[in-house]
């Protein structure tokens, strides 16, 4: 059980992602004692997961230890556990290694994939939702490279196909970086395979790449695709994978062993919390983020539905909603303390992005739409304006610049266990 040694509220803060990382770093500790549980350890940057996936950056440049970041923060108690369950009641999280009191608790426990109830895709498709998902996904596709070079003809096209289900940021993100290595890094790795039979193919459920973002992006997008090689397959979804054929809902079937899923999040919830404020995977939230229902029960970020006027089916799920709901929650916990009005929180839509490829982005800013070079060093900054700490921004940044002028990574490493 968390103890502290003072008088102070203690708050409960269940994960580590960007909603929760900004409450801790932003909440006074000199006022509250402060308790972050995560399954993790380390604090991961979500934005760059497909470069881990696709040889580009090593899982360390940008995973970030919770003990690290929080070490000079007074009244910060870390655990690594899984929560089990909430006992309102008892004011008790339930975790797998004990049970933790709270005063106050916050929820920013954040999304997982969304299968949409395909167990047989779930249990057969890779994810990306995590560091170690990323590093999966680049072991299995160098794997199969290496595979390739052994196996009759006949079983060669299921490894050379790549199928990435969603065209959101992530889907082509993935797709664009696939198919640059494609082109400049992999047939120096494997002259003895024919990397023109390499289909990089991308499925999206609507009509455009990019479905939610400017007409602007959407046709930037799907030209960037094209350009780079990629199969784009719009207006289809994925009806079944059972590890070796993709079915599509419009009957063709695809042969691959390597089918990404990025088609979809839904909210990781938390039991013991009444299913009634429980809205498409979300907990149903007031202005300042207090679950219905509930005096002493926050939630930030991607597991918070919160409804206004600008955003009546709540707001988007992306860490810019999380980063400013975290320290709006942090400011109102001093402003309760002192007895002061809270804040309802408002969300000024920044804009959105995706890169493509080299050279190859798109932003929608709430003034202006770009697209291109200038494009893709806007991206390029704001992610490297995102990491946490200096060393790390080094060395992103020399990884960039060396990919840049040389199109050549040396992070290409098969990590597995050996038997």
């Amino acid at each position: 059980m968390a103890q502290t040694t003072n008088t102070q509220k203690n708050i409960v803060v269940i994960g580590g992602g960007f909603a929760g990382l900004q409450f801790v770093q932003h909440i006074n500790t000199s006022e509250f004692s402060v308790l972050l549980i995560d399954k993790l350890n380390h604090h991961q940057f979500q934005p760059l997961f497909y470069q881990v996936a696709t040889s580009q950056l090593e899982p360390s440049s940008i995973s970030f230890p919770f003990r690290k970041i929080f070490q000079y923060k007074k009244n910060v108690q870390i655990r690594m556990a899984e929560v089990l369950e909430v006992d309102p009641a008892a004011k008790t999280v339930i975790t797998d290694i004990g049970n933790f009191e709270y005063d106050f608790l916050v929820i920013a426990s954040g999304c997982k994939t969304n299968f949409y109830g395909n167990d047989e895709v779930k249990k057969n498709a890779l994810t990306l939702k995590t560091i170690y998902d990323a590093i999966t996904i680049r072991n299995k596709i160098l794997e199969n490279f290496e595979t390739v070079l052994s196996v009759p003809e006949n079983e060669k096209e299921s490894l050379l196909n790549i199928v990435i289900a969603g065209a959101g940021p992530t889907g082509i993100e993935l797709a664009g970086s696939f198919a640059e290595i494609k082109k400049n890094i992999l047939p120096k790795d494997y002259p003895g395979i024919d990397f023109t039979r390499l289909n990089i193919i991308l499925i999206e459920g609507s009509k455009f790449p990019l479905n939610s973002m400017s007409t602007t992006a959407q046709t930037a997008s799907r030209k960037y695709l094209d350009q780079l090689g990629v199969k784009l397959l719009t207006e289809v979804f994925v009806k079944n994978y059972n590890g070796e054929e993709v079915l599509l809902s419009n009957g063709q079937i695809i042969k691959t062993k390597n089918l990404i899923w990025t088609a979809g999040v839904t909210g990781n919830i938390i039991k013991g919390l009444a299913s009634e404020i429980i809205t498409r995977g979300r907990f149903n939230v007031n202005r300042v983020n207090l679950v219905n229902g509930y005096s002493n029960i926050y939630a930030i970020g991607d597991i918070a539905l919160m409804q206004t006027p600008k955003y009546p089916s709540g707001h988007p799920q992306v860490a810019n909603v999380a980063i400013n709901q975290a320290k709006n929650l942090a400011a109102n916990f001093s402003a309760m303390l002192k007895e002061k009005p809270l804040n309802a929180f408002e969300y000024s839509d920044l804009g959105s992005m995706a890169t493509i490829g080299k050279h190859k982005a798109v932003v929608d800013f709430p003034f202006i739409r770009l697209k291109g070079h200038l494009a893709w060093f806007i991206w390029m900054s704001l992610h490297l304006m995102l990491i946490l700490s200096v060393k790390n921004k080094l060395i992103i940044f020399i990884n960039w610049s060396w990919n840049y002028f040389t199109k050549d990574t040396s992070l290409r490493l098969i990590l597995k266990k050996n038997n």
